[in-house]
């Protein structure tokens, strides 16, 4: 899938620059051959700040996306988990945050698969946000 290829591309120019990338969409999606629109939803959907991306961007001709992972430590980053949550999350959401953990090592794949038919057990959003606060409180 082309947004998988964009994201790789994009994660290993950000692991070269030391975590920080700046570019241009345009020069990008022309490289890529696709159309700019493509890289804006890759980014706006796949580096978000609940996976500890800063994104700042400037429209127009010399118009630039800079790109910024954050470097937290364990407690850091799951305490910033625990408070972007907020008090509602719908199943998609958890389904991400859970990922992000297993990817980054923080519970297992056992953990993980457990956490998300946990998730699946509720259509309140509000019992799911609370569920995943105390999952994240529980690996403080």
């Amino acid at each position: 899938m082309l947004s998988d290829i964009i994201e790789k591309m994009l994660m290993e120019m950000i692991e070269e620059e030391g975590g920080h990338l700046e570019l241009k969409r345009n020069e990008l999606a022309e490289q890529i051959g696709c159309v700019p629109s493509q890289i804006n939803y890759v980014i706006t959907s796949r580096f978000t700040p609940e996976k500890g991306y800063i994104i700042e961007s400037r429209r127009g001709g010399g118009g630039y996306v800079r790109i910024t992972k954050k470097v937290m430590q364990k407690n850091e980053y799951l305490m910033h988990l625990f408070y972007s949550i907020g008090n509602v999350l719908d199943i998609k959401s958890a389904r991400i945050f859970i990922d992000d953990l297993k990817q980054r090592g923080m519970i297992t794949q056992r953990e993980a698969a457990i956490s998300n038919i946990a998730n699946s057990y509720t259509d309140n959003d509000t019992v799911r946000a609370n569920l995943i606060k105390k999952i994240i409180l529980s690996i403080i």
